[in-house]
């Protein structure tokens, strides 16, 4: 079974307390993506410029990341440079340049149109709709989103979230979708959108689930430091996404565990900059921290 994954791959510049990088691998579809295919076999759709090193997509398909759809467009690759903070909330941008991602039409390879799991990546929610009339069938539809596409592209949203069975979004996003301060009146505000299942992630106080009639809740994982925390709202999706996609399962209990998992291995895309800690991970790494984390939860 597989899983294809569709969003952005970027070259990113970022400083924390901890140092400054430049031009370093980033993008929503490049975290989902490695942290994902630690569990199953991953599709990636996004557009990089001519400029994007070779070193990167040799990194990819290192970690078995099936990268036809992967279009190599006229021009420079999407850029973000941002910088955060001691707390570690949200990032500041300095600047985006979106560059050959401005003009990304998803266009999926027949090979990935069967696909069963599907992740719609942080995009224009127009885009994400475009590549569902591609893709028939699939067995479970995730997404995710931004305080920008809530603002800019609300209408377009709430027509996509109707054909979700799993959204994610944080506290900030929930709200602003539903107007709502309590994040549980939010959760059922956005429920009642369309999607079957929500996932609201709080961060360093770790995530929620909610469905009809059920909610779960999540700690997060301790960590000793926290280096750079982007691209851990992606890694947490890849890790909920590749269990999901591994077990072959969506019961209650699947998704449960699937949080879990996500987590677990957010906390590995934050011990360094960019994908320096989590392409080194293994599987006795990952069973060993969802021992500890396992042993910290348990009464």
């Amino acid at each position: 079974m597989s899983l294809l994954v569709v969003g952005s791959v970027a070259l990113d510049t970022v400083k924390t307390p901890f140092g400054k990088h430049n031009d370093i691998l980033g993008g929503s579809a490049v975290y989902f993506g490695v942290c994902a295919a630690h569990f199953t076999k991953v599709n990636l759709v996004a557009v990089v410029g001519r400029d994007f090193p070779k070193k990167h997509t040799s990194l990819l398909r290192s970690k078995g990341i099936d990268l036809r759809g992967l279009e190599v467009a006229p021009g420079k690759t999407f850029r973000w440079d941002g910088e955060y903070g001691w707390d570690f909330s949200d990032a500041k941008t300095n600047s985006t340049h979106l560059n050959v991602f401005a003009d990304f039409q998803p266009k999926i390879p027949d090979e990935y149109k069967s696909s069963k799991y599907l992740f719609l990546a942080n995009i224009d929610p127009t885009l994400q709709e475009n590549v569902l009339d591609q893709v028939k069938g699939a067995k479970l539809v995730a997404c995710d989103t931004m305080n920008f596409w809530i603002e800019t592209k609300r209408k377009q949203l709430l027509k996509l979230l109707k054909k979700i069975d799993l959204f994610f979004l944080n506290e900030s996003e929930a709200r602003l979708l539903s107007g709502e301060k309590s994040i549980l009146k939010a959760a059922a505000a956005v429920l009642k959108m369309g999607p079957k299942r929500i996932i609201i992630k709080k961060g360093e106080h770790g995530s929620l689930m909610f469905s009809k009639g059920k909610i779960f809740s999540v700690p997060a994982s301790l960590l000793d430091s926290v280096v750079d925390p982007t691209g851990a709202g992606d890694t947490f999706a890849g890790g909920v996404m590749g269990y999901l996609t591994e077990c072959g399962s969506l019961s209650e209990s699947s998704f449960r565990t699937a949080i879990t998992y996500g987590g677990v291995m957010a906390t590995f895309a934050v011990e360094d900059f960019s994908l320096n800690r989590l392409k080194k991970v293994t599987k006795s790494d990952i069973a060993k921290r969802l021992k500890r984390f396992k042993s910290l939860t348990c009464f």
